[in-house]
């Protein structure tokens, strides 16, 4: 009997190695499994690569994450924001690694490994300082720069309902990043508000197949 359901956050990420590359969901703190990085900060596995949409906000979630110096290096689109404060003094005092990527082209990168695919020519970046190194190539008369995909040990996710094959549900504009990190990591953790019985997910509202989910965790009601 498949059943990805796990009994514990502690159970689910207890696999994540010192220097495993992490795909964090989230648009700020939309979608972003806040409860999966408490369980990361506990584990204590450290010099991560993480690739997230921002670099934190406040102390909470990913900035905790960064705050508790497990995270090496970080490579997202919006790494500044009013209360990014917690990357600003890491990267600052060089602490953390920083490698950024505009938000169409950090999207794209994570579909392509998620698809298989070896690399993906982009006109975003083109004769900027992004594409400095890069090689690049003008297809039908239009500039491009190669990019490769954004490959991963982990991913961690929050997604509304799922059942015990990873079948996956998201809640409006929490879905974001999720999708497309589940097919980019060896090793896909969700978070979900519940479990439900196989059958209960409308087919056709399913967003995630199971295939690319190996662990579902429900938060228990008031925790």
């Amino acid at each position: 009997m498949i059943d990805k359901s796990s009994l514990s956050m502690q159970e689910a990420i207890a696999k994540i190695h010192d220097g495993a590359t992490v795909l964090i969901g989230g648009f700020g703190t939309a979608g972003q499994p806040a409860e999966l990085i408490d369980a990361l900060i506990a584990h204590g596995a450290k010099d991560l690569t993480i690739v997230n949409n921002n670099a934190g906000n406040g102390d909470i979630g990913l900035a905790a994450l960064l705050k508790a110096g497990q995270v090496k290096k970080i490579i997202c689109s919006f790494p500044r924001q009013a209360d990014s404060y917690v990357f600003d003094e890491l990267y600052r005092a060089g602490k953390v690694e920083l490698e950024l990527v505009p938000q169409g082209n950090l999207a794209a990168r994570i579909q392509a490994a998620g698809a298989g695919l070896g690399a993906i020519f982009t006109p975003t970046g083109f004769g900027t300082l992004l594409a400095e190194g890069k090689e690049t190539r003008e297809i039908s008369g239009k500039n491009y720069v190669l990019e490769y995909p954004i490959c991963a040990d982990f991913a961690l996710i929050k997604a509304f309902k799922g059942d015990r094959w990873g079948n996956l549900v998201y809640n409006k504009t929490a879905r974001n990043f999720g999708p497309i990190m589940a097919t980019a990591a060896a090793c896909t953790i969700a978070q979900v508000e519940e479990v439900v019985e196989l059958g209960q997910l409308d087919p056709e509202h399913i967003i995630t197949p199971g295939i690319f989910v190996k662990h579902v965790v429900e938060l228990k009601k008031g925790a």
